[in-house]
């Protein structure tokens, strides 16, 4: 108990900027290396921010009240008569307290909304591409598959896939494609693939698309597992998506065993993410899938969630046993346990996709 407290003082001295460069830089090295530690800045910072407002509220009221005073109720009506000199009087008197009140009505509005964006405030993340001005390279690459595809348009809106078969068939969430009319998936050698919708389960945000394209060859072997239990608090967790051209890597932690608003669908993970990551794998060290990512908090950076791995399983369960041909083994050694993280990302990202939603 006494630990917790000295650490308690500890994280508020560091997020006040109370420590010296040698006391911050081994607090962030502890905070690093310790993800339980980096869990309680992340809620502690929330929680001074909260404080904040409260104080800033209760201030405004003070001099709401002050104001209130200043002002003798009776006679007003009696100076508010057609008189353009007793309004300009009255002005003068009472301005000051008119912009007090002015301004409480307005912070009493900004966190009142800052509190409902607080609480529940769910961002899922598909990407709308649209609103995406500029990029190193264009958002969608000509498809080199087929030549008479390139006169395709650009896609609308952009996510994350992964397989589930070496035969084509390919896993994101269900908010990413629900409004689509045409789908394609492309590759990290920027070559694109004709998809359609085989299995969307809604509750759960899962989708399961099939590749329709001739020119798609078998991928071999999944380097991964879907892993059958749960996974605990503290343990590190990584993903890759595109929330740009390119495919990025996500490092972080499970920081709580359940989503928004005590949610059991789905883990918290602190993990940075962006439009464009809905649908990517989020995996622990040993190469199992133990989830995908589907959103992230408004609120609080850092803080991200993703479906759980046995909603992955209940969406296959739900299949036809003859459709996936090699169907993701379960239970077994993946191929990634003992590699490095660097390793792993090879070996991974030739079965993660952009998924591309037009409409």
């Amino acid at each position: 108990m006494r630990n917790d407290i000295q650490l308690e003082s500890i994280i508020e001295d560091y997020l006040n900027g109370k420590l010296n460069p040698a006391e911050q830089a081994a607090f962030e090295q502890l905070r690093s290396n310790d993800p339980i530690v980096d869990h309680k800045v992340v809620a502690h910072k929330v929680f001074l921010e909260s404080m904040q407002q409260y104080a800033d509220v209760l201030l405004l009221k003070q001099q709401m009240d002050a104001a209130h005073d200043q002002i003798d109720v009776v006679s007003l009506s009696a100076q508010l008569k057609p008189h353009s000199s007793r309004i300009v009087r009255f002005w003068n008197n009472y301005k000051s307290a008119i912009a007090v009140a002015a301004s409480f009505l307005i912070l009493v509005s900004v966190v009142v909304l800052n509190q409902n964006k607080q609480e529940g405030s769910f961002e899922a993340l598909n990407r709308d591409v649209s609103q995406i001005k500029k990029s190193q390279n264009s958002l969608i690459r000509d498809i080199k598959a087929n030549s008479q595809k390139t006169n395709i348009t650009p896609a609308k809106y952009g996510g994350t896939g992964f397989a589930i078969s070496s035969n084509g068939y390919i896993l994101t969430n269900f908010h990413v494609i629900k409004d689509a009319d045409s789908l394609y998936i492309q590759n990290n050698k920027g070559v694109s693939f004709k998809v359609k919708v085989f299995f969307t389960d809604a509750a759960n945000d899962i989708a399961i698309l099939r590749v329709i394209d001739q020119s798609f060859r078998n991928l071999g072997s999944l380097p991964y597992n879907i892993k059958r239990s749960s996974t605990g608090i503290g343990e590190p967790v990584y993903t890759l998506g595109y929330s740009k051209d390119d495919a990025v890597l996500g490092d972080g932690y499970v920081s709580s065993k359940t989503g928004i608003n005590g949610d059991t669908l789905a883990y918290q993970i602190a993990i940075p993410v962006n439009p464009g990551n809905s649908g990517g794998p989020l995996l622990d060290n040993n190469g199992n899938i133990v989830g995908v990512i589907n959103g992230k908090e408004n609120k609080t950076d850092g803080a991200a969630f993703a479906v759980k791995s046995k909603y992955i399983m209940e969406a296959l369960n739900a299949i036809p046993q003859d459709s996936l041909s090699k169907r993701v083994a379960y239970g077994k050694r993946s191929s990634l346990q003992g590699l490095k993280r660097n390793k792993q990302v090879e070996k991974i990202q030739d079965y993660v996709f952009m998924v591309k939603v037009y409409n």
